[in-house]
This record gives structure tokens, sequence and C-alpha cells, in this order.
């Protein structure tokens, strides 16, 4: 094994990123060391890229990228027992301190002191990575094996979908970027009886039509409200999930939802949202959910379980592929809104 490997930083301030070498990361005695397979790219690796505010705030570079990705176990540490060489792992990559109240009460996905790795340590977009063995998810045989690439965003969207009430129930889905069009498809696998999705870019529209929306809308263009009260009968909709960190978005879902819905937001906003609390939560008696990351690991068995059951196909998602040195490819076309999940092999 070489001293060096390729990786994909970020070093300074400033829009871009750049493709060049790191040292092999030398792991601890509760970690492994993963040859990286497959990678995807995430919105927030948009961010950082782009350097918008949330990463002036966050990101201290330099640093490596990327926190979705599959791989094999190459090495462990002299206090791994549970896992072997050659295994297919991918991995939780917010690595939390398991000594918060948080974490002792089972909300780990809300530690305190919770290190996001390829965001706050180094990351996955590199030929190699080291990660806690508690952080490790097995690659399973009956599982297409690509989809560990981006088990990371469909926790996302599998937590999202059920934080609301979803069997035999109606969902309107704002916001179609890939966690909003898998929300899409998991809902329908949920037991959902309509599945409506806003989203104002045709790319998106249609790809949260493969994944399995009942009706997709452009609130551009049509008046998504009154669309959405034809469909339920002047009701509204049960549950709205809000993907898309728009202030209208949310707004619009809050008068399509219906008295006693569930409002669940995984979408981050970039400025604070005026709303009329009085008219639009109080006086509905709607419940509102926030939703930070995956559940540990809850939502890991959930996501199994659904890809085994035969009810979400995520193939349509995976829109694009590249080699690791061409990962700015990907990123223009996520910047253009003509893309689904864009591996880097």
């Amino acid at each position: 094994m070489s001293e060096k490997m390729r990786a994909i930083w970020k070093r300074r301030p400033g829009r871009g990123i750049e493709v060049g070498e790191a040292d092999i990361p030398i792991i601890k005695d509760d970690e492994v060391l993963i040859k990286v397979k497959k990678r995807a790219i995430c919105g927030t690796d948009l961010h950082i890229y782009q350097w918008n505010e949330w990463s002036q705030n966050r990101i201290k570079p330099p640093v490596i990228i990327g926190h979705e990705f599959y791989g094999e176990i190459v090495e462990i540490g002299k206090n791994v027992k549970e896992f072997k060489v050659g295994e297919l792992v991918t991995a939780e990559m917010h690595v939390v301190c398991n000594h918060c109240y948080l974490c002792r009460t089972g909300k780990a996905h809300l530690c305190e002191n919770v290190v996001i790795l390829g965001v706050d340590a180094n990351g996955a977009f590199a030929d190699y990575v080291a990660v806690p063995a508690l952080n490790l998810w097995r690659v399973k045989k009956d599982i297409p094996e690509e989809y560990f690439a981006i088990y990371d965003p469909f926790g996302n969207a599998v937590h999202t979908v059920f934080e609301g009430d979803m069997p035999t129930k109606t969902v309107l889905i704002t916001g179609a970027g890939p966690i909003g069009a898998m929300a899409a498809g998991i809902a329908k696998a949920a037991g959902a009886s309509l599945v409506i999705v806003s989203e104002p870019n045709e790319y998106r529209r249609d790809l949260a039509k493969k994944m399995g929306a009942d009706v997709v809308v452009n609130p551009f263009e049509e008046n998504l409200v009154e669309i959405v009260m034809e469909l339920t009968d002047g009701e509204g909709v049960d549950n709205v999930l809000e993907m898309s960190g728009v202030a209208p978005a949310l707004l619009e879902g809050l008068k399509a939802i219906k008295k006693g819905g569930i409002l669940v937001l995984l979408g981050i906003f970039n400025k604070d949202v005026t709303v009329d609390f009085n008219e639009l939560i109080i006086f509905k008696g709607i419940k509102i959910k926030g939703v930070n990351g995956r559940k540990m690991y809850d939502t890991w068995y959930r996501m199994d379980g659904l890809l085994r059951s035969g009810k979400i196909d995520l193939s349509p998602i995976i829109t694009h592929r590249f080699p690791m040195e061409e990962i700015e490819k990907g990123l223009l076309l996520m910047e253009e809104g003509k893309a689904g999940k864009v591996i880097l092999t």
C-alpha cells in the first residue's frame, strides 16, 4: 500500500475544490480503514463547492470532503472484533460522542457533540477513509451493491417519511431534489394512498414521477393549494413533507395541510421564515416535526427492510456516473438541477 492516495480537497475559502493527494489515514484502535469503491455527491458537497453561507460558518479548510460511499475493509484496529478484512460496508458518517444526554437517551442522531466526516473531519472522497467500527453498516448481498453509496440520503428520506402518518393517508412533498424524489417512492411503499410532489424544476418533477409520485405540480405555473384541495375533496393532505428549504413552499404546504395533519421538516432554510402561526398552525391543530440525519440505527434497519421488500426501486435516482477526478462535472449538473444522485467511481 503506497503512502499517498487520491483525494478531493476543500483547501481554501471560496468557490471550488481540488483533486490532489493525501496521506492514507492511520487508523485508531477502534477504527477500520476502508478502500472506497464508490462515492455519491451530496447537496452538502455542492454547498461546500459553492462556499455558501452555511459552508463559510461550518467548514474549516483544508478538509477532504464527501460522506456518501461504500467500500471494502482493508485494515482493522486492534479493538475491532465484529468486522473482518474483506467485508463490504457503508457507514453512518455522523460520529457521535455516546456520552451527552441525547446519546444516552436514544437520540444519538441529535448528539450535541457530533463530528461529521467529510464536513468537520476528513471524509470519503478519497481512495481510503478511516471510520469508527461502531458506525459501520454491512453491505447486504440481496440489495444492489451500488445503493449503499446513497444510504445516507436514502436514510434522510426514510426518516422523514416515517415521521409522518403514511398508511392509507395522503401526502404532499414540497421539493423534489434527490431526497424529496426518494421520499415519494418511500411514501408509496409505506402505504400512502396519494403522493403529490411540488417542484418547479422539470427534470426533478420527472424524477419524482419515476420514483412513484402520483401527481407532480409546477408551483410556478399551477395553483398548488387548489390542486391539493381538488384531489382531497377540499380537506387538504394528511401529511406535508417539506424538503425544499424554500419559504413559499413551506407556506403553501401549511395552506394545503388538513386540520390535525402532520408537517415534517427536512429542508434547510437560508433565512428566517415568517408564518401566520394563528391561522396556519394553532387553529389548524397541526403537528410539526423536525428531522435531522438518520435515527441510529432504527432508520438503517428500515432502509434494508424497504429494499428487501421490493416495494421501492432506487435505480431511477442514480442518474450519472463519473470518475472521481471528474467530480466537477457532477457538481455543475447538480447546480443546474439536471441530476439526481451522481456516483463517483
